[in-house]
C-alpha cells in the first residue's frame, strides 16, 4: 500500500498506510478544473457584456488564475492537516482557511488588473479646472471636480485666459496618478467572490475525501473477508491430514500385528513421500491436475498394501488437462471415501476411477468405484459412516474457493457410488 501511494503521489510517502488519501493527480486536476472554468466563464462575459477582451486582459486573467491554483494547492496543504479529524472539524478548518486565502487572491486581483483599470479610466473620465485671472494678473485654479465623461476643450474668445478673465475654461488632463482605488472596499468585494469558489472546492476536495474513505474501507473489507477465506481453506485443508493419516496408522499397524514387516517397510516410506509432497504446498493454493492425480496415487498405493487382491485403480487424465488447477488434496477425501465404502466392506475386486474431462468451459472431475451402494443411499451426510463428513469438507472449499461457479455431485450409480465436480477450467500458465 505505501508504494503505490508513493507511486501516484510523492506528497503523500509519509501518510500512513490506513489512512484515505486523494491522490495528488486528482487533486490537481480538481484544482486546474475550477480555476480554468473561471477563465472560460469570465472570458465568455466579457465578450457578451463587450468588455476589452484583448490579449492585454486574457494574460492578466491568466495570471490570475495561475496564482489561484497555486494558492488553491497552499489550501489544500493545510487541508490535509485535517484529514483524519472528524467532519465537523473538517469544515471548520474549510471555513477559517478559505478566508485568507482568498484575501491574498484579491489582492492579487487587484495588483495585476490595476494598472489596466486606470488606463479604462483615463479613457472614460477628466477633470474640470476651472481657471481664472486674479486681481493682481496672476492665474488662479479652484475646484478641482471629477467629471464621468471627456470635457470638450474651449475655442478661442469663449473666455478663460482670452476672455475678460470672469468665465472658467474646461480642459482635459491626464489621469495617470491622480485616482486610486480604495483598498479594503475591493478587497471586500473581491475577497467574498474568491472565498466562496474556494468554499465550493473545498466541498468537492472533502467530497473525494470522503469517498476515498469509502474505497479504503472496501479494500479492508476485502482483505478481511480473503483473510477469512485462507482461515476457513486451511482448516479445511488441514482436517483431511489427520483423518487420512489415522486411517493409514490403522493399516500399517495391521502389517506389523501380521508380520508384513517389508509391506510395512514399503508403506511407511510411501506415507512420508505421501506427505511430504502434500505438507509442502500452501495449503490455501491450487494445483496442476497432474500434481493432484500423483498425490491420489500415492495414496492408493499405500492403501493397496491394506488390499492387494481388491483394490484395482483406473486414473483418465487428459494431456490437454494435465496443467487445470484444483485445490491442492480436494480429490483426497473423495478417494478415502471409495476405498472406506466401496472397497473395504467387499471381498471382491473393486475399481476406483478417476476421470477427467472438459464440458462447456469447465472441468470435470468424477471419483466412482464399482463397490456397490446399498450401504451409501440417501444424502451422503451421515456422519455414523463418515461419507458426509469427507463430502462436505469437499463441498465448503469448493464454496469458499469459487462460489457458485463450482459444484458437488454424488449419488449411487447401476454398481457402485459416483461423485462429480465441476469447477472453473484454469490452466496453469
Amino acid at each position: 500500500m505505501p508504494a503505490r501511494r508513493a507511486m501516484t503521489d510523492p506528497l503523500n510517502f509519509f501518510a500512513p498506510a490506513d489512512r484515505p488519501v486523494v491522490p495528488l493527480r486528482l487533486v490537481v486536476a480538481s484544482v486546474a478544473g475550477l480555476w480554468l472554468c473561471y477563465f472560460l466563464l469570465v472570458s465568455l462575459r466579457g465578450t457578451l457584456l463587450d468588455f476589452t477582451s484583448g490579449w492585454e486582459m486574457l494574460w492578466r486573467r491568466g495570471a490570475v488564475c495561475g496564482s489561484g491554483m497555486a494558492f488553491t494547492l497552499v489550501l489544500w496543504r493545510l487541508l490535509r492537516l485535517f484529514d483524519a479529524r472528524q467532519l465537523r472539524a473538517k469544515i471548520l478548518a474549510a471555513l477559517m482557511l478559505s478566508l485568507p486565502v482568498a484575501l491574498v487572491l484579491a489582492q492579487v486581483n487587484h495588483t495585476v488588473f490595476r494598472e489596466l483599470d486606470r488606463q479604462m479610466e483615463q479613457q472614460e473620465a477628466g477633470f474640470v479646472i476651472k481657471i481664472q485671472r486674479g486681481r493682481d494678473g496672476d492665474i488662479l485654479t479652484e475646484d478641482v471636480v471629477r467629471t464621468s465623461r471627456r470635457i470638450p476643450e474651449q475655442r478661442p474668445g469663449q473666455g478663460g485666459l482670452g476672455g475678460d478673465g470672469s468665465d472658467p475654461v474646461a480642459v482635459s488632463l491626464p489621469l495617470i496618478g491622480a485616482i486610486e482605488i480604495a483598498p479594503w472596499p475591493y478587497l471586500t468585494e473581491m475577497g467574498f467572490s474568491r472565498y466562496f469558489m474556494l468554499l465550493a472546492w473545498s466541498a468537492l476536495y472533502l467530497a473525494m475525501l470522503a469517498g476515498e474513505k469509502a474505497r479504503l474501507s472496501e479494500r479492508r473489507e476485502g482483505e478481511f473477508r480473503r483473510a477469512a477465506k485462507a482461515a476457513q481453506l486451511r482448516s479445511l485443508r488441514y482436517q483431511v491430514n489427520p483423518h487420512f493419516l489415522f486411517n493409514t496408522l490403522n493399516s500399517l499397524s495391521a502389517l506389523i500385528l501380521t508380520r508384513r514387516n517389508d509391506q510395512a517397510e514399503a508403506m511407511v516410506q510411501t506415507i512420508a513421500s505421501f506427505y511430504r509432497r502434500s505438507l509442502a504446498a500452501d495449503p490455501t493454493a491450487d494445483v496442476p491436475l497432474a500434481e493432484e492425480f500423483a498425490l491420489q496415487r500415492l495414496y492408493l498405493d499405500i492403501e493397496m498394501t491394506r488390499f492387494p487382491q481388491r483394490l484395482r485403480t483406473s486414473f483418465d487424465l487428459p494431456a490437454a488437462l494435465a496443467d487445470a488447477l484444483v485445490p491442492g488434496m480436494i480429490l483426497q477425501p473423495l478417494v478415502e471415501n471409495a476405498v472406506k465404502h466401496g472397497v473395504a466392506p467387499l471381498q471382491r475386486p473393486v475399481t476406483i476411477a478417476l476421470v477427467v474431462q472438459e464440458e462447456r468451459g469447465q472441468l470435470v472431475i468424477s471419483v466412482s468405484d464399482d463397490g456397490g451402494a446399498a450401504d451409501r443411499t440417501g444424502d451422503g451426510r451421515s456422519v455414523t459412516d463418515g461419507l458426509g463428513i469427507g463430502l462436505e469438507n469437499v463441498r465448503q472449499r469448493l464454496e469458499a474457493r469459487f462460489g457458485d461457479a463450482a459444484s458437488l455431485a454424488h449419488g449411487p450409480q447401476p454398481q457402485g457410488y459416483r461423485v462429480e465436480i465441476r469447477l472453473p477450467l484454469v490452466i496453469h500458465g
